[in-house]
């Protein structure tokens, strides 16, 4: 694809100042994807602005108050400018979209923030700007859905402007894989944009990882997380067979671990939750049936998966059964109602579903979760236990749904009266 000599020269100037640093970044949506992307460019030297719809998120990080687990309040560095004011996009040189992409009512997919996002830059995009999406979401939404709410503008893909993919690769929580050193898949709608793209990500992280199209790069995202929930199923399913045979089914994923090729452990549990492995395969699905085609492993995943806390809910009702109690009136102690160990994060919490399906059942239930001082349950909030050891001599089941390294595990084994652990902390057994 060859460029005219005036579109040639909007390319060698984005990337001279991405080279320089001197880039005017925005990131759109300042949750946990889009504000550690704002803390790492603005920590190599470029000006970033942060936009988010959410006005009480602004305040709080206006006043140096992070609400991402893992961005400490203290790296919120002065230069960024935190807005809700979309036309401030206009002034930037790079906009990087990282906005919500949820699952509606029907499990499919609600691209309302992705539109709202996609029609706002649209309204300010200029010659020479770089758009990146990082939200997940199914392949072809990039030229499909985004492509054209830019090009409303009157400017062209490639020549005008520049547009491309990246999907995000955040595990919150985790200390050893970070933005920086984990691969950075990219891909642009022209092989200028994916030049472009690169560039502007080689100043943050060790390892860019170049794919053909935005599809081939909206597809590695949803391959990742599809083949998560696929094994986590397959092993929750596993754990459900073992329990029918009474075989320890961490005995046998431990030992089938010493295979040294063609094995990889997944650990069984109460089912999955956060933002990306219960909802992306279902993106994939969705567009799938749009070319009638039915994606029959991931339906299942779903099914598995989504069955776990009632299975668990079951385990329960059976402890409590043999020690001539019942679930109904049953004082029920659930610890951790994160989805993952030491986050905050309630969204698709397996832990969440357990709690309704027990107060659904009559269960004089509460909840102990240092991440998560409340819980908005429907229509009701439900506050946090005070007292851990208090909750625990009270209680006639303790339910491990969420392993935080937090928790005393040596008190919990000592103090309650039964335990059901969804988790496995090899302290509550003594391993």
């Amino acid at each position: 694809m060859l460029l005219t000599p005036s579109e040639q020269s909007l390319k060698e100037s984005l990337t001279q100042k991405i080279e320089a640093r001197s880039a005017r970044l925005c990131i759109v949506g300042l949750g946990y994807v889009g504000l550690p992307l704002a803390i790492s460019f603005s920590e190599v030297g470029f000006s970033v602005l942060g936009i988010d719809i959410d006005t009480g998120k602004i305040e709080s990080l206006r006043k140096g108050i992070s609400h991402v687990p893992d961005v400490p309040s203290s790296k919120l560095l002065d230069q960024i400018d935190f807005h809700s004011d979309y036309s401030l996009v206009g002034k930037s040189d790079v906009v990087i979209i990282c906005v919500p992409t949820p699952l509606g009512k029907t499990r499919d997919p609600d691209l309302s923030y992705l539109v709202r996002a996609g029609e706002s830059v649209g309204n300010h995009l200029h010659k020479g700007m770089l758009v990146v999406l990082e939200s997940t979401t199914y392949p072809g939404t990039t030229e499909e859905l985004i492509q054209p709410l830019l090009e409303s503008s009157g400017l062209r893909t490639g020549h005008d402007f520049f547009l491309t993919f990246s999907p995000e690769r955040i595990d919150p929580g985790r200390s050893d894989y970070v933005l920086t050193n984990t691969p950075k898949v990219v891909g642009g709608v022209t092989p200028h944009c994916l030049e472009v793209v690169s560039l502007l990500y080689e100043q943050i992280v060790n390892k860019v990882i170049k794919v053909s199209s935005t599809q081939a790069a909206e597809m590695v995202k949803l391959l990742e997380n599809t083949f998560r929930a696929v094994n986590i199923a397959l092993v929750n399913e596993i754990s459900i067979m073992c329990d029918k045979l009474d075989i320890d089914v961490w005995e046998v994923v431990q030992a089938a671990s010493s295979k040294p090729y063609g094995f990889m452990p997944f650990s069984p549990g109460p089912g999955v939750g956060g933002h990306c492995i219960p909802l992306d395969p279902q993106y994939l699905s969705w567009k799938l049936k749009t070319l009638n085609y039915n994606a029959r492993f991931i339906q299942l995943a779903d099914e598995i998966n989504s069955l776990m806390p009632e299975y668990w809910v079951g385990k329960i009702q059976d402890k409590l059964n043999d020690r001539n109690k019942s679930v109904k009136g049953g004082r029920i102690l659930i610890l951790g109602i994160a989805y993952k160990k030491d986050v905050n994060d309630v969204r698709e919490s397996p832990a969440v579903d357990m709690i309704r399906l027990l107060r659904e059942k009559g269960a004089d239930l509460s909840y102990f979760d240092p991440h998560v001082p409340v819980l908005k349950l429907d229509d009701l909030e439900i506050v946090c236990v005070p007292d851990l050891r208090a909750a625990l001599e009270k209680a006639d089941c303790t339910v491990v749904a969420t392993d935080h390294t937090w928790f005393d595990w040596n008190c919990v084994r000592e103090i309650s009266e039964l335990i059901v652990d969804t988790r496995h902390v090899n302290e509550l057994s003594g391993d």
